[in-house]
C-alpha cells in the first residue's frame, strides 16, 4: 500500500505554459482594445489567478469575466505552444510505485485536462485538483492539504514540487517538505 504522496503543481512546474496563456489573453483582450506583451504578462499575470491580474486592465467585472471564458475557449488553439518537463515525468514515473501522485493547480481544469490530454499525462495522477475545487488559491494550502486528506497522508509524508513563491508559501504552511522547480527545459 502506497504511504507517501508527492504532489505537483502545473504550469510552470510540469509544462511550461507561458506562451500557450499569454498568447489566449492576448487574444481575448484585443477585442476590447487592451495589448500586453509576452514581458507584461511574465511579470504581471502569469501564476496569477485571473481575477487579480485583469482588473487593472479591465474596469468592467463582466468584461473580466468575457475575457477569461474567451481565453478558455481560445486556449486549445495554442496548445502547440506548451513544452514539458520530461525529466520531472520521468521522476514522477518512478515514484509511482511508492506514492499516489496528485496535480494541485490554480488553473482552469478545463485547461488543464486539454493539456494533459494532449501530452498522454492524465494517467500519471491520481487526484487532479484544479481552479474549481479549492477554495483559497495559493499562497493559502487549501489544495495542498485537501490533497493529503483525500488519500489520508500526513504533510510530513507528503513532497510537493513548486515553481511559484506563492506555491512555496503554500507549501510551507502546509507543512510539508518541497522541492523548488526552475527553468523546466
Amino acid at each position: 500500500m502506497k504511504k507517501k504522496l508527492a504532489i505537483f503543481d502545473f504550469d510552470g512546474t510540469l509544462f511550461d505554459t507561458v506562451s500557450a496563456n499569454w498568447a489566449s489573453y492576448a487574444a481575448a483582450l484585443k477585442p476590447y482594445g487592451v495589448s500586453i506583451t509576452l514581458e507584461y504578462f511574465i511579470a504581471n499575470c502569469y501564476g496569477r489567478y485571473y481575477k487579480e491580474f485583469l482588473p487593472p486592465l479591465l474596469s468592467d467585472p463582466a468584461a473580466i469575466e468575457a475575457v477569461h471564458k474567451e481565453k478558455s475557449a481560445l486556449f486549445p488553439r495554442f496548445l502547440g505552444e506548451i513544452r514539458e518537463n520530461q525529466a520531472l515525468f520521468s521522476l514522477m514515473s518512478d515514484l509511482r510505485p511508492a506514492y499516489h501522485t496528485a496535480l494541485v493547480t490554480t488553473a482552469a481544469r478545463g485547461s488543464v485536462l486539454a493539456i494533459l490530454e494532449h501530452f498522454h499525462r492524465k494517467d500519471m495522477f491520481d487526484l487532479i485538483l484544479a481552479q474549481e475545487d479549492v477554495p483559497r488559491k495559493k499562497p493559502a494550502p487549501d489544495g495542498f492539504l485537501l490533497a493529503m486528506e483525500h488519500f489520508g497522508i500526513s504533510p510530513e509524508n507528503s513532497l510537493i514540487f513548486e515553481d511559484s513563491p506563492e506555491g512555496i508559501a503554500a507549501a510551507r504552511a502546509a507543512g510539508a517538505p518541497f522541492l523548488l522547480v526552475k527553468d523546466i527545459l
